[in-house]
């Protein structure tokens, strides 16, 4: 009987100066990038085949990563399905010279492997043989059913030019230099475009430099291309004493043709920061037409339904108003 592969994989480098973005350290979305890559490392070896994001869940961004940090983002598959693994991924960092490094981030990752003909293919299962990856088994299904709630109450929303929030679109082509290593924009990539856009959002509303603390339900829906057109639609749906929650769609076709598929879609909570980059308080966002209110009501439903998962707790100032 053949032995299984390794089902933790684990990038170490340092944090480059190119890393750092509009927050002064390292920005979310280079974050989610590195996050991407990792769990992407461990899918394949894993599979044995090329393998495709399919959803990024919960992740905090609560204490920064700065230029020189070393860096080392661990991810550990905790669960298989027929085609897919769930991914738990750590980014840690710290001083280069010595000491121990510090936990800046976690979340979980859905990969799921792919044909030559992209259908998906089985994969080897994964059996937990220690306390800690039972458990950890243990919060990937439980987080299933909470996954399917948040999918199923965003595809039930619809986004128009009725809303009356404050509201961003990015347009430009997907470049050769986006492309991952089956040819297609990997999900990394689409995820920092997220935070970018979130970002503009967010710091127009407000009028402060912002920074993301919170992305989740980052739903992957088809391949995006080299050479596509691609648009990227940040809107406001609801504030808290100090959280900016941005929706935040991704679409993409062909310059030929006007048609555009969504291809990604998320959440994002934003928050203003003064000259020491300490958090500050937003005025509150009020709605104005039923879809305002629709889509207000949408966010508190969301948040009430991540409350369900395994150890999630967004902090009251990022929710509640004054």
């Amino acid at each position: 009987m053949s032995e299984l592969p390794s089902h933790s994989v684990t990038l170490r480098f340092l944090a480059s100066p190119t890393d750092v973005g509009h927050s002064g350290s390292v920005d979310a979305g280079t974050v989610l990038e590195w996050v991407d890559k990792a769990a992407y490392a461990a899918a394949v070896g894993w599979a044995k085949s090329y393998c495709v994001t399919a959803y990024v869940g919960n992740i905090h961004f609560a204490d920064p990563v700065n230029s020189g940090d070393m860096v080392e983002v661990e991810a550990t598959i905790v669960y298989t399905g027929r085609s897919s693994m769930h991914i738990r991924t750590i980014v840690s960092s710290g001083d280069p010279k010595g000491g121990p490094a510090t936990m800046r981030s976690q979340c979980l990752v859905i990969f799921v492997a792919v044909g030559p003909d992209g259908r998906p293919v089985p994969v080897p299962q994964f059996e937990p043989s220690t306390p800690e990856e039972i458990e950890q088994r243990h919060n990937a299904l439980a987080r299933i059913a909470v996954r399917e709630k948040i999918v199923e109450a965003m595809n039930a929303q619809e986004y128009t030019d009725a809303g009356t929030a404050e509201r961003v679109v990015l347009r430009f082509m997907a470049a050769p230099t986006d492309v991952n290593w089956g040819g297609k924009v990997h999900g990394g990539i689409v995820m920092k475009w997220i935070d970018e856009a979130a970002y503009v959002c967010a710091s127009r509303y407000c009028g402060k430099d912002t920074v993301a603390v919170f992305s989740g339900g980052v739903r992957f829906y088809r391949p995006l291309l080299i050479g596509d057109v691609v648009e990227v639609e940040a809107r406001l749906v609801y504030t808290g004493h100090k959280g900016m929650h941005i929706a935040v769609h991704v679409r993409s076709g062909n310059p030929k043709s006007r048609e555009m598929n969504l291809t990604t879609y998320c959440l994002t909570v934003m928050v203003a920061r003064d000259e020491t980059g300490t958090s500050v308080p937003i005025p509150p966002w009020v709605p104005e037409t039923d879809e305002d209110r629709r889509l207000h009501a949408h966010a508190r439903e969301l948040l009430e339904i991540r409350g369900r998962a395994p150890g999630t707790r967004m902090p009251d100032h990022l929710l509640n108003g004054r």
